[in-house]
């Protein structure tokens, strides 16, 4: 599948995360990330965008994330929130 439009799910409260999901022109899945806690755990906050993406089967997305140190499940809620979102 892939996304029409622009959503986003989250805030930039602490322990929660902005996710930001946009078509990409460019195909296939591009990731950017803003994190509090980046040299820590960057590669686990890219691990569960990605895996969430991949379950949803979603094709040439672009998601801007800005993280203030959000857990696992709500990265990938936030991500589920968003694609659904952009899919309406």
């Amino acid at each position: 599948m892939k996304i029409n439009k622009i959503a986003k799910a989250g805030t930039l409260e602490s322990n929660d995360i902005l996710i930001m999901v946009l078509p990409n022109e460019s195909h296939g899945v591009k990731i950017e990330i803003e994190s509090i806690v980046m040299n820590q755990f960057g590669k686990q906050i890219e691990a569960a965008i990605m895996d969430q993406i991949k379950k949803m089967k979603i094709e040439d997305i672009k998601v801007k994330a800005q993280d203030k140190g959000a857990l696992d499940y709500t990265i990938r809620s936030r991500v589920q929130t968003a694609v659904e979102r952009a899919l309406k």
